[in-house]
């Protein structure tokens, strides 16, 4: 009964003195991973490693927000390659982009020559007439039975 006690007692000092050790390397680790050398953060994550071995109810939350942050959090190849406000300045380069686009278009056909003479209506129905007069498409074309459609006519 007094071993079991005394066994007790000890483990507690031992816990005790694992978490006094690892709590002062683990607070506000999000914020200070970035400085740490590359030791220091290999010596924390081993040490985080080992707590985690034991028993979880005795780690305090900072060690399982640094356990948490060490394995699964935004650092080396998980760092976010976009940075906050990246989404903005996409969808404004493409709003640019497109209106310079538009922008052009208009300048080019504002400042374009007359239309072919082939965009001429009597061009369009001497077209209809020739193919008419060559048989251009006898199934279901101009010249088919019954056809109803206005051909190469443009509005």
């Amino acid at each position: 009964m007094f071993r079991a006690a005394a066994a007790r007692t000890q483990v507690g000092r031992v816990i005790g003195r694992r978490n006094a050790s690892t709590n002062v390397a683990v607070q506000n680790l999000e914020s200070r991973w970035k400085t740490l050398s590359t030791s220091e953060q290999n010596s924390i994550a081993k040490q985080l490693e080992e707590a985690q071995k034991g028993d979880w109810k005795v780690l305090t939350a900072e060690e399982k927000k640094a356990a948490y942050y060490v394995a699964f959090g935004p650092h080396g190849p998980r760092e976010p390659i976009t940075k906050p406000g990246h989404n903005g300045k996409v969808f404004g380069g493409v709003v640019a982009t497109i209106a310079a686009s538009a922008a052009l278009f208009y300048v080019i056909r504002l400042n374009g020559g007359e239309k072919p003479e082939t965009f001429t209506k009597e061009w369009q129905e001497a077209t209809n007439e020739y193919l008419k007069s060559q048989n251009s498409n006898p199934i279901s074309g101009i010249s088919s039975e019954g056809y109803k459609g206005t051909g190469y006519v443009g509005n």
